[in-house]
């Protein structure tokens, strides 16, 4: 992920992407479902991860979205989602503990005795998760949208298209001011191999602490340390969180 690079009026990425782009916090129950829609469309009928079968009401949704922080991302011109992400804490509302997702789900995968030598206070511990970024801003100009009708006649400028890349990153760093706000600054995630890479190369380090298990495809949960990504974060990265993390802070 390249951030310093310029578009043809000369503006950054980033610039370009507070243009076209708007993140929300999920406050209200409409938000919510705005992410379930996004999630449905790219777990369940997209990559089929899920059994659309499950959800009638075409919103993918599960025990731990009523006590986790959301997060979409709205394209300005089209008021269409574009993308989400959740953060799950490892305690409700009313205080009481649970085994977050990837606890849950894909325990083999866990290096139990390094995470237990780390000592973490649970009440600092989150995970990162149900990061979804719509097919219409993943897909190149040329391929066909006629399955999704309406949205063939969606005209995105090459100006656009060209801050359609930072969208996992943003909505990643989404979550980190989510982490920010709810003082959660220990972080995991089961990722895919590309996301830790992507990131990387965007400044922003995790650490492995397990191994690949097969879940919505093959993933391995990573830990990452928010103050030490927002201590690493320089340049164009870091002004972007800004404006993302003053975004949020506005309806948290």
């Amino acid at each position: 992920m390249q951030l310093k690079y310029m578009t043809n009026d000369e503006s950054s990425v980033v610039q370009s992407f507070k243009e076209y782009f708007v993140v929300e916090f999920a406050k209200s129950e409409e938000q919510k479902r705005i992410a379930y829609g996004i999630r449905y469309r790219v777990y369940c009928d997209e990559f089929k991860y899920e059994s659309a079968d499950q959800y009638p009401d075409h919103e993918e949704k599960d025990e731990a979205d009523d006590y986790s922080l959301h997060c979409i991302i709205i394209h300005k011109k089209t008021m269409r989602p574009a993308a989400c992400v959740r953060l799950v804490p490892a305690f409700k509302n009313n205080g009481e503990e649970v085994q977050l997702p990837f606890e849950q789900h894909c325990p083999e995968s866990i290096d139990r005795v390094f995470i237990d030598s780390l000592n973490l206070n649970r009440e600092t511990v989150c995970e990162i998760s149900r990061l979804a970024v719509d097919h219409l801003y993943r897909r190149r100009p040329s391929e066909d949208f006629t399955r999704y009708g309406e949205f063939k006649s969606l005209q995105f400028s090459k100006h656009e298209r060209r801050t359609f890349s930072l969208l996992s990153v943003a909505t990643f760093l989404a979550a980190i001011a989510l982490t920010k706000l709810s003082e959660k600054p220990n972080v995991f995630a089961m990722m895919e191999p590309f996301l830790p890479r992507l990131l990387k190369r965007s400044g922003i380090h995790s650490q492995k602490v397990g191994v690949e298990v097969d879940y919505r495809g093959m993933r391995a949960p990573y830990l990452m340390k928010r103050d030490f990504i927002l201590d690493q974060m320089q340049g164009e990265m870091k002004e972007l969180y800004t404006w993302i993390l003053e975004q949020v802070r506005a309806t948290y």
